[in-house]
């Protein structure tokens, strides 16, 4: 190639990539930003109100069990106060916001008691006054609570499930591995006392983890989510069993209040109807309440999903997830701390898929400062990915050894 042609190809790039840049750039412009929130009233009637930079169009309805009441609104940008929801006032004990589906942005305010949605409305923005999104909550009885509930309309679900590609799988054989980073959007998962938040400590070291299966080309590799945005829990089970996943794996990291700060380690799970310990109880039942978190009705969970009974899972895939989680603890020894009682068991929402090899890791405590360290390492995020992708291709090599075709539906 001529100086002159490779001069062009390389100001050709530049411009490309500038072009993309500044599209992108323009995309995030023309994003409502939320600036600011705040709540007033008293436990009578809160009103609960949001500055945003343009007007947008809003949506509300309550959830149950417990009193919650959702908004949804077009995708924000949320650069909002620190702390912000943190601490509530009148009807209203906290809120959260984020991302909750392409294009879609959702506040979960949790309500003390049985409420109702007085009035939610957008005002439009006036000189140097911003747009508004005003809600007005009353108390009401739990009856007509419930009333209210089954007169409201619904969203959909945040996506359809997947269904399955035969043929895609047909034309490449190779096992399909299914990372699943926890948490997301509006939920955060734990936070570290530095402000570290468990939903971008998982994404991305799964996205490091997937980078490494892919380049390894033994595997396909999908992902729960991709960036911040809640996947409901439901949706990444179906993920994993509509595309015939050969392993399904979650990443989380814990966290303890502050007397038992000292905990340490990573931490192996996989699914039981009772739980191992105490530990494995809390954990589960803290992590099965994303959806609750996100402000999720979970009266429309499909019932090959919620109603999933332990005795009814396929002993294969019992055993199959129990090897993996013994190769994951061998091989993490080398290059990372371990819990003292590294292998555990509860009944997480998100590995009861009957037909998927499942297991969740919490890969250490954000509440240890030195594990936090770890967590937050290139060098160590390095390390531990190396571990885990030697476990998953020790697990399909003594698989295949032992029972064919790693592939397909299990």
């Amino acid at each position: 190639m001529g100086k002159g042609s490779a001069l062009g190809l390389l100001c050709g790039l530049l411009v490309a990539g500038f072009g993309a840049a500044t599209a992108y750039t323009a995309l995030a412009a023309d994003l409502p930003v939320a600036t600011d929130a705040r709540l007033g009233g008293d436990e009578a009637l809160t009103r609960f109100v949001l500055d945003l930079t343009k007007r947008v169009e809003v949506s509300a309805f309550t959830l149950a069990d417990p009193y919650r009441v959702v908004l949804d609104l077009p995708q924000v940008m949320f650069q909002l106060p620190a702390k912000v929801g943190e601490t509530g006032r009148g009807l209203v004990k906290a809120f959260r916001f984020g991302l909750v589906m392409p294009g879609g942005s959702r506040i979960v305010l949790d309500a003390t008691a049985p409420v109702r949605v007085e009035k939610a409305f957008v005002i439009d923005p006036v000189d140097s006054q911003p747009a508004r999104l005003v809600l007005d909550l009353v108390a009401i009885d739990r009856d007509g609570f419930l009333r209210n509930i089954a007169l409201e309309n619904r969203p959909g679900r945040s996506q359809p499930p997947a269904k399955i590609d035969r043929d895609a799988k047909d034309a490449d054989p190779r096992p399909l591995i299914v990372l699943d980073p926890g948490h997301g959007g509006l939920d955060s998962g734990t936070i570290a006392p530095t402000g570290d938040t468990e939903k971008a400590i998982v994404l991305e070291f799964a996205q490091q983890l997937r980078d490494k299966l892919e380049k390894s080309g033994k595997y396909r590799v999908a992902m729960t989510r991709t960036d911040d945005r809640f996947v409901p829990l439901a949706d990444r089970v179906q993920l994993a069993r509509s595309r015939q996943a050969a392993l399904f794996l979650s990443i989380h990291a814990d966290a303890l209040p502050h007397r038992d700060s000292e905990a340490r380690g990573a931490s192996i799970y996989t699914l039981s109807e009772t739980a191992s310990d105490a530990e494995a109880a809390r954990l589960a039942e803290a992590e099965n309440r994303a959806d609750v978190i996100a402000g999720v009705d979970l009266s429309a969970e499909p019932n090959d999903v919620a109603d999933i009974l332990i005795d009814l899972a396929q002993r294969e895939t019992k055993a199959f997830s129990a090897n993996f989680a013994h190769a994951l603890a061998k091989e993490l020894k080398a290059t990372s701390r371990l819990h003292k009682h590294p292998l555990k068991s509860a009944g997480f929402r998100v590995l009861k898929a009957p037909d998927v090899p499942s297991a969740l890791i919490e890969l250490g405590y954000v509440s240890s400062s030195q594990d936090l360290k770890y967590l937050l390492s290139d060098a160590w995020r390095s390390r531990a990915t190396d571990s885990i992708a030697q476990a998953i291709t020790t697990f399909f090599a003594t698989r295949l050894a032992g029972s064919g075709p790693a592939g397909g539906s299990n």
